[in-house]
């Protein structure tokens, strides 16, 4: 089986993916997992990503293009696997569809999990994290808060919140995700393999739904 998963930043791809990934025993591959991997082998496309690695600069799209396509270009190519976040965009879909071609591959299902607006800022911007480097313990201000506002449980340091987590920040991430997103969409639609997932409730429940649409659609789990 080989799946895509598209969704928002926050919307659970990643953990439903892994978990699929690790019950129907598929390789999980993350554009920041290929990138880590590139730039530790040190291949030609690693060493363009490195600066940007190291400064924690956006990596551009026909350079992620290039290591994914290399990753699957090696002798140990996956064939069984979940692309989680990529692609991103219609350019990256294209490129993708061009690479799994070559390999004579095809994906069996894009699972678009869908989640509002405004539950993902709920989520994202709720998160706090303790910056004490022999504790790094993590909240939620709804779903895990400490019990001292601000204050860690465990090591009583005082929480810090990630650029990437503060609403104005999460605000902006969505606005960039829907000029994508149409389009992308509509590239699987046309394919046939788009299957829509609302992205909320409970791990479990997400994922009995993700198995449902996979088998509504013939494929074995």
């Amino acid at each position: 089986m080989r799946l895509i998963f598209i969704g928002p930043p926050g919307s659970g791809k990643g953990t439903q993916a892994k978990l699929l990934a690790s019950r129907l025993h598929l390789l999980h591959f993350g554009t920041g997992d290929i990138l880590r991997e590139a730039v530790r082998l040190n291949t030609a496309a690693g060493k363009l990503a490195k600066p940007y690695v190291v400064s924690g600069r956006l990596v551009p799209d026909d350079l992620v293009n290039e290591l994914v396509a290399d990753r699957f270009r090696r002798d140990d190519r996956p064939e069984r696997f979940i692309m989680d976040g990529y692609p991103r965009t219609l350019a990256q879909a294209a490129s993708f569809d061009q690479v799994l071609r070559q390999q004579f591959l095809a994906i069996d299902a894009v699972i678009f999990l869908d989640v509002d607006d405004e539950e993902i800022v709920r989520r994202l911007s709720g998160r706090w994290s303790c910056p004490n480097p022999g504790c790094k313990a993590t909240y939620h201000t709804q779903f895990n808060p400490p019990a001292q506002p601000g204050v860690c449980d465990l090591c009583h340091t005082a929480l810090i919140q990630r650029d990437d987590d503060r609403e104005e920040t999460v605000r902006r991430r969505l606005v960039v995700y829907h000029q994508n997103l149409d389009d992308l969409l509509a590239h699987y639609r046309s394919q046939g393999l788009l299957h829509t997932v609302r992205g909320e409730g409970d791990i479990e429940t997400i994922y009995a739904n993700i198995l449902r649409v996979l088998k509504e659609g013939g494929l074995p789990c």
